[in-house]
């Protein structure tokens, strides 16, 4: 007999249990400390709504390849398992889903951002146009 089938909202819930997760201001003073953000919105919403300066941007089906310290295709940033990671979406569901798959890779200090890049912008804390220098 298998299990039932698990919604998303289940799902979603059960991985948020696990994840340390970030407010906006905490997420602006983590990466003050050294915390690696990483946006992975799509290109449409960074061109609509603007970056997180400093941040890296990575698309969502990129993450693992580019964050995985141990893998081929990483990012220069992406330098120990113990790296604090803080994921950007745009409203803060699909990074809960992002850090969980990055703490199967080792990761275990991945996280979001509640609320993700809106409310980080609703904070007034910093965001650049997309395409201008950091």
């Amino acid at each position: 007999m298998s299990e039932r089938p698990v919604g998303i909202d289940e799902l979603l819930e059960r991985v948020r249990e696990g994840l340390d997760r970030v407010e906006p201001r905490e997420a602006y003073d983590a990466a003050g400390d050294g915390a690696l953000l990483v946006d992975i919105r799509y290109a449409a919403l960074r061109d609509r709504d603007g970056l997180i300066p400093g941040a890296l941007v990575v698309e969502r089906n990129e993450l693992e390849w580019r964050l995985d310290p141990l893998g081929s295709h990483r990012a220069p940033q992406a330098t120990s398992h113990d790296l604090r990671i803080v994921i950007v979406c745009n409203e803060g569901y699909a990074s809960s889903l992002a850090a969980a798959s990055l703490r199967q890779l080792g990761l275990h200090r991945a996280t979001d951002l509640v609320g993700g890049f809106q409310a980080w912008r609703s904070q007034g804390l910093p965001v650049r146009a997309a395409g201008a220098a950091d």
